[in-house]
């Protein structure tokens, strides 16, 4: 579904992404993890056509995403930060990208009634709390039902129980076939979603790996303690 094959980027002298590869398919939960400062972010820009990569080529079906935009409409996106105009509501947020998109098909509001956002729609963004901008920005990323979602540190700043309310989202469109990536420092968060494993350290790709082998392979029973018992090998 999304081919990435020999990603280069430098920022001034700065190496950020390193002979990167990566096949991501469909019907998978992937995390994307690594240390701070280790390229997740800018390969998730590379991804969305917010950065143009030095070298190498991204595909998306098939076909290479270089110049072109439309196959980000089969994308939905949550930043980890999301900004929104503050004088706006929730609801005219809502509306707005409505309208941007323009789109026919039937919008997925499961978030919109978990989330119980209906009750806040007349609330401005400036007003909101960390947590409550998160929800937002959840329920924009799967509003147009996309093949794929990209989720970058999704639960940060959520209370428990919404916390679990989206994964058990995530969960739910995993099952239908949907390719999702998620970036998370909150390894305990994973445990229940993921089917693979990537992780990266200064620009590369440490490792990519199905979960179920992770853990065997570690005889661990924790994403958090596999992933630390392959680090040590590695060092």
């Amino acid at each position: 579904m999304i081919e990435i094959k020999n990603i280069d980027k430098k920022f001034g002298k700065l190496e950020v992404l390193k002979n990167v590869n990566l096949s991501c398919n469909k019907g998978e939960c992937i995390a994307l993890i690594g240390p701070n400062g280790c390229g997740k972010t800018t390969l998730i820009k590379a991804v969305l056509g917010m950065v143009l990569p030095d070298k190498g080529t991204i595909t998306f079906n098939a076909k290479p995403i270089a110049k072109e935009y439309l196959y980000r409409k089969n994308i939905g996106y949550m930043p980890q930060i999301g900004r929104y105009p503050d004088t706006m509501t929730i609801g005219q947020i809502i509306e707005m990208i409505k309208t941007i998109r323009n789109s026919n098909e039937n919008l997925d509001e499961d978030l919109i009634r978990a989330f119980e956002l209906e009750k806040m729609f007349d609330k401005q963004m400036r007003t909101l709390s960390g947590g409550t901008t998160q929800k937002v920005s959840a329920t924009l990323a799967f509003l147009f039902n996309p093949d794929v979602l990209i989720l970058d540190e999704p639960t940060a700043g959520l209370d428990p129980l919404a916390s679990e309310l989206l994964k058990e989202k995530i969960i739910k469109e995993k099952e239908k076939g949907k390719l999702i990536l998620i970036t998370s420092h909150l390894l305990s968060e994973l445990d229940d979603l993921i089917t693979e494993i990537v992780f990266m350290q200064d620009g590369e790709v440490l490792f990519h790996k199905k979960v179920a082998a992770l853990l065997k392979e570690t005889n661990e029973s924790k994403i958090s303690k596999a992933i630390a018992s392959v680090l040590k090998k590695t060092v």
